[in-house]
């Protein structure tokens, strides 16, 4: 039985039918509220008993709250692709949205609540991701996928101390919250070395292009040793010199190997170019964040290149390329999917505008009012995609290369 087969056998609600399905109809509507609560904060309302304080909240929500969702709609429709198993689906799809919805329940409601059993609440999701990983990988025997487990049990325990510095503190500039930052950042070099030439090569081919992505070699992983190693510097000494000459030489690194991928050949199709273009905020933001280490340069700004950039507009590719691919829908984006990957590179640079100029708040709502048409865009335009069966055309896979 093949992972469509057991997709298909499924006879409940199409959104169980598939691990995407209800994680990333349900990441990109979080993501919009989370914003939306951000701005009620901003104002000075409190509509909800939080389990932290207000600044800790927006960074959680983000980095331990919409990726986690992201991360498992991803997973759990790449791994029976990576391994040869069967899918998660039915109702054993819906007890691990519910430990998600559990999670974020906590941190709204559990202002009152003990600190550690907001923890054990947040952190159920991505402990139940590391063991399906761990067991897919290990009966399936996929070891090329161990470096993503490691990285998945490095983002958990990240969550974990961000748990604990909030409990003693601030932790919006903590270990933990750069610590989740790093193993993301990272899973986006691995990953996206992977994804990214390859769905170029293909789009290129189909064009009868003669000059196609580079193949992976030792290269590659120089530049990944690289990013790593400024990574861990970033983790634990952001402001030294030493960081932000690692930093810097990371963004000038990986610019090279995105020069590789022959992105500017795919202007003319946004579900491509958009990948390209997520793989420079990470690059671009290695370089602003070793320039705000040098103090050249303000450093919340800076991270946003990264948070929004980077990550946001990576995994927003993701969805939207996915979601196409696997519901049966041409591999084509349309023009209000392209606006949606604009407005979050708009929201980008806007946030990066606001940290030279912290009294001009107009740009902090700007950036956040754009981030709420990325995501609530993708929700509205993609909630038919997502909730209803698969078409019959057949689905190119968006993930099997991973």
């Amino acid at each position: 039985m093949t992972a469509s087969t057991s997709s298909r056998n499924w006879t409940g609600p199409a959104l169980l039918s598939y691990g995407f399905r209800p994680f990333f109809l349900f990441s990109g509507i979080w993501a919009a509220f989370a914003m939306v609560l951000w701005l009620a904060l901003l104002a000075g309302t409190d509509p909800l008993p939080i389990a932290f304080a207000p600044l800790d909240l927006h960074v959680h929500a983000f980095v331990f709250g919409y990726l986690p969702a992201v991360i498992a709609g991803f997973l759990l429709t790449a791994v029976p692709n990576w391994t040869g198993r069967l899918p998660v689906v039915g109702w054993p799809l819906a007890g691990l949205v519910a430990l998600w919805l559990l999670g974020r329940a906590a941190v709204l409601l559990g202002g009152a609540w003990p600190a550690w059993t907001v923890a054990v609440f947040d952190l159920s999701l991505p402990l139940a991701l590391i063991g399906f990983l761990a067991r897919e990988i290990v009966t399936g025997r996929n070891w090329r996928n161990l470096p993503v487990l490691g990285l998945m049990a490095i983002f958990a325990l990240s969550d974990a101390i961000f748990h604990i510095e909030a409990a003693q503190g601030p932790a919006h500039d903590g270990y933990g919250l750069r610590m989740g930052i790093a193993a993301v950042l990272m899973l986006i070099t691995l990953i996206g070395g992977r994804i990214i030439p390859s769905f170029t090569r293909s789009f290129l081919a189909r064009r009868q292009a003669t000059l196609l992505p580079v193949a992976m070699t030792r290269a590659d992983w120089a530049v990944m040793g690289l990013t790593g190693t400024a990574l861990l510097a970033f983790v634990g000494l952001p402001h030294a010199s030493l960081t932000a000459f690692l930093c810097l030489a990371a963004g000038a690194a990986n610019l090279w190997r995105l020069s590789r991928w022959q992105g500017q050949q795919t202007g003319a199709e946004p579900l491509v170019w958009v990948l390209h273009a997520a793989y420079a905020m990470l690059a671009l933001g290695f370089l602003a964040v070793g320039a705000a280490a040098l103090d050249l340069i303000p450093g919340s700004g800076a991270r946003h290149v990264w948070l929004t950039g980077a990550i946001g507009l990576m995994t927003l590719a993701v969805m939207t390329r996915a979601s196409l691919g696997h519901a049966g829908r041409p591999l084509t984006a349309s023009r209000p999917v392209a606006t949606l990957y604009l407005a979050l590179i708009a929201a980008t640079f806007a946030r990066f505008l606001a940290g030279f100029w912290p009294a001009e708040v107009w740009l902090l709502y700007i950036s956040a009012l754009l981030w709420i048409v990325a995501f609530g865009g993708f929700s509205i335009l993609f909630w038919p995609i997502l909730t209803r069966a698969k078409r019959a055309a057949k689905a190119v896979s968006t993930v099997r290369h991973a």
